[in-house]
């Protein structure tokens, strides 16, 4: 998304980011939720409540967070969400003509 967002501004990087990582992001969640729900699988009671809780909040953290939280907030927040870097001070693409009067002609 900070890729996009330096070449085409928040709004549009937000979304761009969200439909190039979002399988990526998904299938690698997935996979790690699987591999700690196999430690559901063994017969010691700590290790199968581990198991779940983390398997429980990596698919939380995949579905939630970072394809509806993260894409939310940088619509909303637009550039400065990226705030501690040069990215939040500098004008996106979409918004550098907002202050010219539009031509008629």
């Amino acid at each position: 998304m900070r890729e996009e967002a330096r070449r085409h501004g928040p709004r549009t990087g937000a979304l761009t980011g969200l439909a190039a990582a979002g399988g990526v992001i998904t299938s690698a969640g997935a996979v790690l939720a699987g591999t700690f729900a196999v430690l559901g699988t063994l017969p010691v009671t700590f290790l199968t409540e581990l198991g779940f809780a983390v398997a429980f909040g990596v698919l939380l953290d995949t579905f939630v967070v970072r394809s509806v939280l993260v894409t939310a907030l940088n619509l909303d927040l637009g550039r400065r969400v990226w705030w501690p870097s040069r990215l939040a001070l500098r004008p996106a693409p979409e918004e550098e003509f907002a202050d010219e009067p539009a031509s008629v002609g």
